[in-house]
């Protein structure tokens, strides 16, 4: 018998199946049409509680949701929506914006709150947001720290994108209205944390999607009378593929776990997850362009919407570098002596 969440990511696919991934343009940011059915469908508030205005769910829902749209390149704001900028403003006791519409979630270094509480304005910019200029809400993480929750209707975003063509424009914030929330540090950390663990699970969903689609074409393609995965340095290079998506499903399945139980080494998770996923990235795409050859490059085919993505994924949220010093201080944290204690607790 189908589980829930079988019966969840069966619809995601249905819907998805509509809807072809695309170039994105100037013109074309994102897949409004997309959006629109899974709202409908309410997909865009799972994992987020119905009290809140949500659809209800766990967070393995929202998670299959996002593994699932990753996979097929949607481009949609669900993966910020539902593991990082959702989740970040019911925790704050902020009042969660209509899950219909598109919720994005920053880390906005210069920007300030003036004064804190419902009176508040911001003043600053905001650099790198996810999906600019689509989103109708965002969810900031300020200096201070604080989570401020803004209205975006008034403001302009800035033209920039990643590699992918996905939005990733500045906000000007020039006395504009938000509610702000103070947060620990910890806290701030564990939302840090909670955006890099999404961009992880969108990875590892990609990563695995592009093994898949590797070696269908090697035991399709034929070269010299048979199929490439016949080839011994061809298996070879399937094989690495597979062992670095297995271990990056490990470790992003293992955060994933740590946060909704609510453990207390969830950033560390996260950060292992993260420099994991990102290190993958580089053997897993070269790999799938060299087995493809010079097809994959073209736009007409399928590869290039993920192995773009994954380059793109990889250096948002933070950077392997950034949360390797997460998780080695963190690992060291009680000395030589409790670095293997650390290193089973976490991984």
């Amino acid at each position: 018998m189908a589980s829930d969440q079988d019966l969840v990511v069966e619809t995601v696919r249905d819907i998805l199946g509509g809807f072809e991934p695309f170039v994105l343009t100037a013109d074309r940011r994102w897949d409004s049409g997309l959006w629109s059915a899974l709202a409908s469908a309410g997909l865009t508030g799972v994992g987020l509680p119905e009290s809140a205005g949500g659809s209800g769910g766990e967070l393995a829902d929202a998670v299959a949701i996002v593994r699932t749209l990753a996979a097929g390149a949607a481009a949609v704001p669900v993966a910020e929506q539902l593991l990082v900028a959702g989740p970040a403003v019911v925790a704050a006791g902020l009042p969660l914006p209509s899950v219909e519409e598109p919720l994005t979630f920053a880390v906005a270094d210069s920007v300030s709150a003036a004064p804190a509480g419902e009176g508040s304005t911001l003043s600053g910019t905001a650099l790198d947001v996810p999906w600019a200029g689509v989103a109708r809400h965002a969810a900031l993480l300020l200096p201070g720290p604080a989570l401020a929750l803004v209205d975006l209707s008034g403001v302009t975003a800035g033209s920039a994108y990643n590699l992918a063509g996905e939005p990733r424009g500045s906000l000007t914030l020039d006395g504009v209205p938000a509610l702000v929330q103070p947060l620990t540090e910890g806290q701030a950390q564990e939302l840090r944390a909670g955006f890099a663990l999404a961009r992880s699970v969108q990875l590892a969903a990609a990563l695995e999607r592009v093994l898949d689609w590797t070696v269908q074409y090697a035991g399709e393609r034929h070269q010299f009378g048979r199929p490439l995965g016949k080839f011994q340095a061809i298996q070879m290079e399937l094989a690495e593929m597979a062992g670095e998506v297995v271990a990056v499903t490990a470790l992003v399945d293992a955060a994933v776990q740590a946060l909704g139980r609510g453990s207390s080494d969830v950033v560390l998770a996260a950060a292992a997850a993260k420099v994991r996923a990102g290190a993958a990235v580089e053997v897993v795409a070269r790999l799938a362009h060299q087995v493809h050859g010079a097809i994959g490059f073209t736009q007409e085919h399928k590869l290039h919407h993920l192995t773009r993505r994954l380059w793109s994924w990889r250096d948002e949220a933070g950077t392997e570098l950034v949360w390797s010093r997460v998780l080695a201080t963190g690992l060291l944290a009680d000395g030589g002596d409790g670095l293997w204690p650390a290193l089973t607790r976490v991984v």
